[in-house]
């Protein structure tokens, strides 16, 4: 069931999506990994250091700094997803990237979904002037299937 946002009635979903990145690590366990890294990094630069090479220690700091950064940035967009809602009346598609979350939706008779002229191109939908992608967490081998069953869900509601 999905409540409305102003929370008028509740409508039964005919189906549901979740398109989400496939991701092997998850950010808890990025974090332990990035710590073991630091700690290894350090004590073989303090290591040398002891031995008299103390510029090692800057560029280490220096390196451990921007693979931090990296990982950082992985670790926002790691749980990024797309839920797409099918109901009877209205087809909602909830995007959350980072820390942004969208929300749109359509009615779902009016509705024209539009892949991409390659594989690799996400999905379009396109309705009352309106239009969103999706499709970003899909494998590209597999947009071309699952427009083909978003519009099969669609002409159910017509």
């Amino acid at each position: 069931m999905y409540a409305d946002s102003e929370g008028v009635e509740n409508e039964p979903v005919l189906k549901d999506w979740m398109l989400k990145r496939n991701c092997s690590v998850s950010p808890k366990q990025f974090f332990v990994f990035y710590v073991g890294l630091c700690l290894v990094s350090l004590s073989i630069a303090l290591t040398v250091v002891y031995w008299g090479a103390w510029l090692v220690l800057p560029f280490t700091g220096l390196d451990l700094l921007v693979v931090g950064v990296a990982f950082v940035i992985y670790a926002r967009h790691a749980v990024d997803y797309e839920y797409i809602r099918l109901c009877e009346h209205r087809l909602v598609i909830e995007r959350v990237s980072a820390d942004r979350v969208s929300q749109y939706e359509f009615n779902p008779r009016w509705v024209r979904v539009e892949p991409g002229a390659t594989p690799r191109d996400r999905i379009t939908l396109h309705s009352a002037g309106q239009s969103v992608t999706i499709g970003q967490h899909l494998a590209w081998h597999l947009r071309s299937q699952f427009a083909n069953e978003l519009r099969s869900w669609l002409r159910r509601c017509a």
